[in-house]
């Protein structure tokens, strides 16, 4: 299985930004495409995530409005826009993907390398 993000790089203030993760190897019991963040120092945090199963999005409370995941099952790809980027989004964001296993045992995650994304005037 890989997870191949792209589209990070260094915008200003106010810039929009779409971050795209194509995946290879991934079986139709894929639950869940997602993002995740990661600021220097600290634990990588929840974005946003596609849940095939119910085909809904969800957000980390903090950055609805702004955050945008969209994802395609056949193809197994997600993206995520920016709006409105701010200094605090500067992070190394990562795709994650959860595939969910037989008999109810649960599921195993995979992980992108990341994609830098730098905000700054």
């Amino acid at each position: 299985v890989r997870l191949v993000e792209s589209g990070g790089g260094l915008v200003k203030p106010g810039d929009s930004l779409t971050l795209s993760c194509v995946t290879s190897g991934l079986p139709d019991n894929l639950y869940r495409l997602a993002w995740f963040r990661r600021f220097p120092g600290k634990q990588r945090e929840f974005v946003a995530d596609f849940v095939f199963k119910y085909n809904n999005q969800r957000y980390e409370e903090s950055l609805k409005g702004r955050f945008t995941i969209s994802a395609n099952f056949a193809e197994k790809t997600t993206t995520l826009q920016i709006n409105n980027l701010q200094i605090e989004d500067t992070a190394v964001y990562y795709c994650f993907a959860d595939v969910e296993l037989a008999f109810g045992l649960g599921f195993m995650p995979h992980w992108g390398q990341g994609t830098q994304v730098n905000v700054s005037s």
